[in-house]
């Protein structure tokens, strides 16, 4: 007797195996790439299948509000900076926030301006290609920016280039800086107080690591009357006296040097809070600004 073979294996066998995600509705499609990073865009849905393409270059509220985070274990074989062009190329003028890591340098802060005139917020951690030169042009084409982070970002800080966000960003409302490393043995503490004196409309603002003092934090206060929170972990210059604070009363968030990190989500190096006995290869004399503002 003959063998058959059921019914509908036969015809499951005679139909060609249905391409699930090129058939996706572009609802669904889009709701799908939105919970993706944009690196994972850009580096493998690109390749699923033409629709998913399609709909990853040619639609640009998928990247009105880029993020490019993570991924340190792939960056040397990326072209970061490249790929954050790419990115804000297909915002096709939509771009409104742009968060990078390990991806931006000053031909990117270049681009950006260009491509991105209404850009509200521009984060950009450990972008060690950003210089303070490239920041104040960028700045001066982006007059929208409510918020800036230039964090572990070792060349760029001090109050010129702060001086300039604070003149040409008048609807900046959250300004954020950290650094890797509190080191009591560097000299200019209050580097960045004038500067960011000059943010009047900051409503957010986290100094981590960061060497100003009790009359820099109190410079900041008088001339930010806006502020609501302030982080300065690991500002282990200030002292929080009775005078300093009463200054911060009136701000509903407040973490001071000594809080703890559980909530903090950048790289942080243990301090150096104590000057040496026997400083190598540092003359004495650079120390002799050092003693206690109350002695």
């Amino acid at each position: 007797m003959a063998s058959h073979a059921p019914a509908d294996s036969m015809v499951a066998a005679a139909s060609p195996l249905r391409d699930w995600a090129a058939g996706l509705p572009a609802d669904v499609l889009l709701a799908i790439l939105h919970r993706l990073d944009h690196i994972d865009i850009l580096t493998a849905a690109d390749n699923v299948c033409c629709s998913w393409r399609r709909a990853a270059r040619e639609e640009p509220s998928l990247w009105r509000r880029i993020t490019m985070r993570g991924h340190e274990g792939i960056a040397r074989r990326l072209n970061r900076c490249g790929m954050a062009c790419e990115a804000v190329r297909r915002a096709a003028g939509q771009c409104e926030a742009f968060c990078g890591e390990y991806a931006g340098d000053d031909g990117f802060l270049v681009y950006l301006m260009e491509q991105a005139p209404y850009l509200k917020s521009l984060r950009l951690i450990s972008c060690n290609g950003v210089t303070n030169e490239g920041v104040a042009e960028a700045v001066k084409e982006l007059p929208l920016l409510e918020e800036l982070e230039l964090s572990l970002c070792e060349n760029v800080g001090g109050s010129e280039v702060f001086e300039v966000v604070g003149e040409v960003c008048p609807h900046l409302s959250n300004f954020r800086i950290c650094k890797k490393l509190f080191d009591v043995r560097v000299q200019n503490r209050d580097n960045d107080v004038r500067g960011i004196a000059t943010m009047h409309g900051l409503h957010s603002l986290q100094l981590f690591s960061n060497l100003l003092t009790n009359k820099g934090l109190e410079t900041i206060l008088d001339n930010c009357p806006h502020l609501e929170s302030l982080d300065i972990r690991h500002c282990f210059n200030i002292e929080m006296d009775e005078s300093l604070l009463l200054k911060c009363a009136r701000i509903s968030i407040l973490r001071i040097p000594d809080d703890p990190l559980d909530d903090y989500n950048l790289e942080v190096q243990s301090p150096i809070r104590i000057i040496p006995d026997d400083p190598i290869d540092v003359p004495c004399s650079d120390y002799s600004d050092y003693s206690s503002e109350d002695d």
